[in-house]
């Protein structure tokens, strides 16, 4: 694991905020114009300033299509790579992920079973909050209970409870549908924004809120939980009350983006450590810059995967495409310790 002691902040740590912030607003200003129904780049313009669209479908289109599904990528894309810069830092680990406790498996546990009930959408999406919300709190309980550091405890429950999660879901689909059922289900396990309406942004705008604030906010804290639990408390951090908090953050971001987007692997592991190439160890600066590539990286593959072909991409594909070559770079590279 690299070294992650306290750092000052770095002098390019401005300029490298606004070049993010800055393509981050120009791609989704262009995400915005891409699609089935494309809406050109003046219209849009002209619309984001007051002017209204020529056409009622074109209106409808950007406010109950487009619109909620880029908002909604950004807002995934920037949970998942803030867990999993937390999940590092908190556990100690260069390869933990927004999964590792097991919320991913929880709410492919629950939307599954919402799927094979015949439940409508916001039902899946319910069930897959609640179940990866359940599995959290039973590995919590477990970890507690475990013997030996609390840590290595917490990410064995995970391991078990995910494990179980797994056995599950075969079974389920085994026994579902396979003209009907099963495909919706390996679709939603495999990642996807392409059916996102308005109401999947209401529900999960608050808990990705309630999580990613105090992320941001304590982030200085992190990098002290890297420190040994006694230094850390001689510089007069409570250790595991911080520790706690940024857990139960980063699971309710991670359970907010997967109920709403399924399975999607790799941002949460790979944007971090590209993140650390950039601005170094220091969470002050490497939290909101991981925020903001993690929101530019996922919407650039959901662009990808709803315009390449006229069938959509799921966005688990992708997102292994390029994050397994990459993560493999990483660890590839001369002089890199782990």
């Amino acid at each position: 694991m690299p070294d992650r002691t306290p750092q000052l902040a770095s002098r390019t740590f401005p300029g490298v905020v606004l070049i993010l912030s800055v393509l981050l607003a120009a791609t989704v200003l262009v995400s915005l114009s891409l699609g089935r129904y494309p809406i050109p780049l003046g219209a849009l313009i002209a619309r984001l300033v007051g002017t209204p669209f020529a056409s009622s479908r074109m209106e409808a289109v950007f406010f109950n299509v487009r619109a909620p599904r880029i908002i909604l990528a950004c807002l995934v894309g920037t949970s998942l790579a803030a867990a999993g810069a937390s999940y590092q830092g908190v556990f100690q680990n260069p390869l933990a992920a927004p999964d590792i406790l097991g919320a991913s498996s929880g709410a492919a546990t629950g939307a599954t079973l919402a799927i094979l009930l015949r439940l409508p959408g916001y039902l899946i999406t319910a069930f897959a909050f609640c179940a990866s919300l359940i599995t959290i709190t039973l590995v919590m309980i477990i970890g507690n209970r475990a013997r030996g550091k609390k840590i290595i405890g917490l990410i064995l429950a995970g391991l078990m409870i995910s494990s179980l999660h797994s056995a599950v879901n075969s079974f389920m689909k085994l026994v579902a549908d396979p003209n009907n059922v099963l495909p919706e289900i390996v679709y939603w396990l495999m990642g996807s924004l392409a059916k996102t309406k308005p109401s999947d942004l209401s529900f999960v705008i608050i808990p990705m809120i309630l999580g990613l604030v105090p992320l941001f906010i304590f982030r200085w804290r992190i990098n002290l939980l890297t420190l040994s639990e006694e230094e850390a408390q001689s510089m007069g951090v409570h250790v595991r009350g911080t520790r706690a908090l940024v857990i139960l953050c980063s699971t309710l971001i991670t359970a907010a983006a997967v109920s709403v987007s399924g399975i999607i692997g790799w941002a949460g592991l790979v944007i971090p450590h590209l993140t650390r190439r950039i601005v170094g160890n220091n969470y002050q600066e490497l939290m909101p810059v991981s925020m903001l590539f993690g929101a530019i990286f996922l919407l650039m593959i959901d662009n990808v995967s709803r315009n390449l072909f006229a069938t959509e991409i799921p966005l688990g594909i992708l997102t292994s495409l390029v994050g397994a070559p990459f993560f493999l770079w990483l660890i590839t590279r001369k002089g890199e310790a782990w």
